[in-house]
């Protein structure tokens, strides 16, 4: 193994082979990720900070277990980025905002806790929006985040820098968050997998605000078995956060296997009555067919659900309302001009119209519940369009939040059901899209299991670097 690039697509299990051979070591690995980084990440805008030196710290000590035969779990010495909304300790948590402190946190989060503790090698921490607010990324802080397959388009969001560092080889595996689609919709855009589990299968903390019952941590991977990998680790306890789900069992994401023969799945192309661009839809009706060649059973179900805007509106502008509260007045004119008008509109919803909000969740849920009565999964799009471009007015007359953005992803954060984006092609014009698979509560392992299914028949692809080192020099 000489190559650089080569090593920083390598799967978490094929370098933990390479470190216990002593082929690679993870001091070199993390030499060459940050290399990487100094140069692809200028174009990209991926990282809030870098943390060089303390990746080359964790990096010598995870090499020495290797030496001694004594790893402490199959990511030790993998190089992971982490997205800035949650803690890191001895780095600020700056939300993609100018109005938070850029003083450092005194304690990871649970997630950056058991990930340390598992020998994680962390670069950095990655770009967000203003407080995660919308499904791509750029802030007043940091600007625009930009993707690798097309430096014009945006990474998506919320978890945009994760996405984009990690499609162009920088990490391993990628930490997001999902409240709305943060996962899976730059997972689509990127051409990656990306796994929002069963609320509160990832502790969380601290935990506040409107939307702590919607957002679930989780990873943003390359191939799917990683994500099996960094979700076990992930999805240990930690007492701190009193909505996680008890500690699962130690096998319970151990020999998963392609297994679609036998599959009931459900496929919903225009969940919520909304449709997608005719690429989106050709493309999953491919894989569809695919499947069924494989021995699934698929059958379109129709849109499932409602409309979500009508009952869910004001649930979402109370939410960040509840956020703008938390800001001294005079900072309001530094936030995002989108975020600030959806929280100003939020300050006037009463409690009898958020009750109804939460109310409509449950009905939400009964939905699903029948379906999942004579179905295993349930298939639909990511996002009804591929990556806009990067300077799209997000929740403007041109790119609405509910008809093109989280349409087909929030519906699984409101009912707490995992669901995952999985790479099914391309466009003609070279553009990643994504196929979700979602299932009833605590059914990780089957979502995974449909996904390496998926994987089989279509195998990941990455953006061709010649062409982002190509749009790099020019800029």
């Amino acid at each position: 193994m000489t190559q650089p690039d080569e090593i920083c697509f390598l799967s978490a299990s094929e370098l933990a082979r390479n470190y216990a051979s002593g082929k690679l070591s993870p001091v070199e690995v993390a030499e060459i990720h940050l290399t990487r980084l100094d140069r692809l990440d200028p174009a990209l805008n991926a990282f809030q900070v870098v943390d060089r030196e303390g990746a080359l710290q964790a990096a010598r000590k995870a090499e020495s277990r290797w030496r001694q035969d004594a790893p402490r779990s199959p990511l030790d010495g993998v190089p992971v980025t982490i997205k800035d909304n949650v803690d890191m300790k001895g780095w600020p948590t700056r939300n993609g905002s100018t109005t938070t402190s850029a003083e450092p946190v005194a304690e990871d989060a649970p997630v950056v806790a058991r990930l340390r503790e598992s020998g994680a090698v962390f670069l950095g921490k990655t770009t967000t929006p203003e407080f995660a607010w919308k499904g791509l990324t750029d802030s007043r802080l940091r600007g625009f985040t930009r993707n690798p397959w097309a430096l014009d388009r945006s990474s998506g969001g919320s978890s945009g820098g994760a996405a984009a560092a990690l499609a162009v080889g920088i990490g391993t595996i990628a930490h997001g968050n999902d409240a709305g689609g943060s996962i899976r919709i730059p997972a689509s855009f990127c051409g990656l997998f990306g796994l929002k589990p069963t609320f509160g299968r990832v502790p969380h903390h601290p935990v506040e605000g409107l939307f702590a019952t919607l957002n679930a941590g989780g990873p943003l991977t390359r191939h799917v078995a990683d994500a099996a990998i960094a979700l076990q680790i992930m999805a240990q306890p930690d007492h701190r956060d009193w909505y996680a789900l008890p500690a699962p069992p130690d096998n319970w994401l151990t020999g998963l296997q392609p297994r679609p023969q036998g599959l009931r799945l459900a496929y919903a192309p225009n969940l919520g009555e909304v449709e997608p661009d005719e690429s989106v839809r050709a493309c999953l009706e491919e894989k569809v067919a695919r499947l069924r060649e494989a021995g699934a059973l698929v059958e379109d179900v129709g849109p499932v659900i409602p409309a979500l805007q009508p009952t869910f509106q004001d649930f979402w502008r109370a939410g960040f309302a509840h956020l703008l509260r938390t800001l001294p007045q005079h900072q309001w004119d530094q936030l995002d001009a989108g975020f600030r008008s959806i929280a100003e509109e939020g300050l006037s919803v009463s409690v009898e119209r958020l009750l109804a909000g939460e109310a409509a969740r449950a009905r939400l849920h009964q939905c699903f519940a029948h379906l999942y009565q004579n179905y295993d999964l349930l298939l639909t799009p990511t996002a009804p369009h591929v990556a806009p471009p990067a300077e799209t007015i997000y929740h403007s007359p041109l790119y609405d939040r509910w008809r093109d953005g989280v349409a087909y992803t929030l519906p699984f954060n409101l009912t707490g059901q995992p669901a995952a984006s999985i790479p099914c092609g391309v466009t003609e014009a070279g553009l990643p899209i994504g196929l979700q698979v979602a299932g009833p509560k605590y059914s990780e392992r089957a979502v995974l299991e449909a996904c390496l299914a998926i994987e089989a028949l279509h195998p990941p692809a990455f953006p061709p670097l010649s062409s982002v080192e190509q749009e790099i020099s020019v800029r």
